[in-house]
């Protein structure tokens, strides 16, 4: 008996230690989120192959089609765990108003308001304005007031809108058939094919435009925003733009690699936090309207907006170009995500190889269509490529599409694009249009083909 103690006392010790010295997130049952999201290391690490680079957990996968993380042989289910610090939706004491006349910001400044800045938004005819509230005035009363003077109506908060990717998974290349998924061609080429010389804008984080997927590439970035900004960083910008224009001959080919693509770094960080705010992203936007493009894509979302609504439905319906926004990944009882939720703009959800949606995207009747976004196969951040999962990634696909019906149907308007790509879509789920899938999974072959292309009724 007392041999057994002199035994069980040490280890019980060690294990008590052992504990100690085991993180919390792991001790407590829970894998946090770093774990998965780690899945490019802007930070240094080595981020240049298929994924057993940079600094995240190894052997981690997502649990998005059912897997979860596994410590030694028994699977464990995330627990929730203490909420951290909540993100802001929105500037703390800023306005932004849009075509406010001289007369009425007078007022304004009369009544204590402060012009921060202000921009001429060339293709939208107007001038943005962002201005800080009187030191007396809640933000609500501030907008109250500010919507008080008659070329006010539309103004709004100075909302952040953020990138909307996912977690990693452990996805390698020829388990990823996105593109056979959705009939896309897989012989495409810089010098001849689907949507070659099409003008694609997107507004982003940063882009490493070094990276060799860009060889070639007609691609042109343009930062915008405060410069006395931390940057954003190259992860979630250079997969987006890898999926449009990657080199075709590259473990990251691009859906569209002779296309024109024009990329507006629009973002910046805040205490880890990549946003971009709506007076930024206007700026964007009417840079991208300038430069004539005929679509633009939007792997991003946040709060509804009064501004940002105006802004968007007249880019559509005034400047005909062609919006593609992703839906949001905060689940399927979330509320609805913006731009994508504004009826001008197309809003995609995520699917795996299945065709299942992506657990994490939201749902509802603005849900227009659906396309390959969970372990879909992307350029890393410094080099080589990764999987990626979320609504973001889904994006490209109908950006993609977009541009070639833009290249082979040219008489189109830009709502008429939005229709086609919806009627040729292939149901999935319930049938006919649900708010999980809308019109069902974009299909490439009826847009990217030798044959006439013929449109339902």
């Amino acid at each position: 008996m007392m041999h057994r103690l002199l035994l069980i006392v040490p280890l019980a010790a060690l294990f008590v230690i052992g504990l100690s010295a085991v993180p919390s997130f792991v001790a407590d049952g829970r894998m946090a989120s770093m774990a998965f999201a780690d899945d490019d290391d802007d930070g240094g690490g080595n981020d240049d192959d298929d994924g057993g680079g940079g600094g995240g957990a190894a052997g981690a996968t997502d649990d998005d089609e059912g897997r979860f993380p596994v410590f030694g042989n028994r699977p464990r289910t995330p627990q929730a765990g203490p909420a951290g610090p909540q993100a802001p939706d929105f500037a703390p004491d800023e306005i932004v108003t849009l075509a406010l006349t001289e007369a009425d910001l007078a007022v304004l400044v009369g009544q204590g308001f402060t012009v921060l800045d202000e921009q001429a938004l060339e293709a939208l005819d107007t001038t943005s304005r962002r201005l800080r509230i009187p030191n007396d005035l809640t933000l609500d009363e501030a907008r109250e007031a500010a919507r008080g003077v008659p070329s006010g109506q539309d103004a709004d908060f100075n909302h952040y809108y953020r990138s909307e990717q996912a977690f990693s998974s452990s996805c390698r290349g020829v388990d990823c058939p996105a593109r056979i998924l959705v009939d896309w061609p897989l012989d495409l080429s810089r010098d001849g094919g689907c949507g070659n010389g099409v003008r694609i804008g997107m507004i982003d984080t940063g882009i490493n435009a070094a990276h060799t997927t860009f060889t070639g590439a007609d691609l042109e970035v343009l930062r915008l925003g405060d410069e006395a900004l931390p940057e954003s960083g190259a992860l979630h910008g250079t997969a987006v733009a890898a999926l449009l224009v990657g080199d075709p001959g590259s473990r990251s080919p691009g859906l569209v690699p002779g296309a024109s693509l024009i990329a507006v770094d629009a973002f910046h960080s805040s205490g880890g936090d990549e946003r971009t705010d709506v007076f930024t992203l206007l700026s964007g936007l009417d840079h991208l309207a300038e430069a004539r493009v005929s679509i633009i894509n939007l792997s991003l979302a946040g709060p509804p907006n009064a501004v940002l609504e105006r802004a968007v439905t007249q880019l559509v319906e005034a400047e005909d170009i062609v919006l593609v926004a992703a839906v949001g990944n905060d689940g399927p009882a979330a509320d609805p995500a913006y731009p994508a939720a504004y009826a001008s703009v197309i809003a995609v959800t995520a699917v795996d190889r299945d065709g299942v949606v992506y657990r994490r995207a939201i749902t509802g009747s603005h849900v227009d269509i659906a396309a390959p976004g969970v372990d879909v196969w992307t350029a890393a951040s410094i080099s080589g490529a990764r999987p990626k999962t979320g609504t973001s990634y889904a994006v490209p696909f109908v950006t993609a599409a977009a541009a070639i019906l833009r290249d082979t149907r040219p008489e189109l308007r830009a709502a008429e694009v939005a229709a086609a790509l919806q009627a040729l879509a292939r149901d999935i789920g319930d049938p006919g249009p649900d708010n999980v899938y809308g019109a069902g999974l974009v299909q490439f072959d009826p847009v990217c083909s030798d044959r006439p292309l013929i449109l339902p009724d």
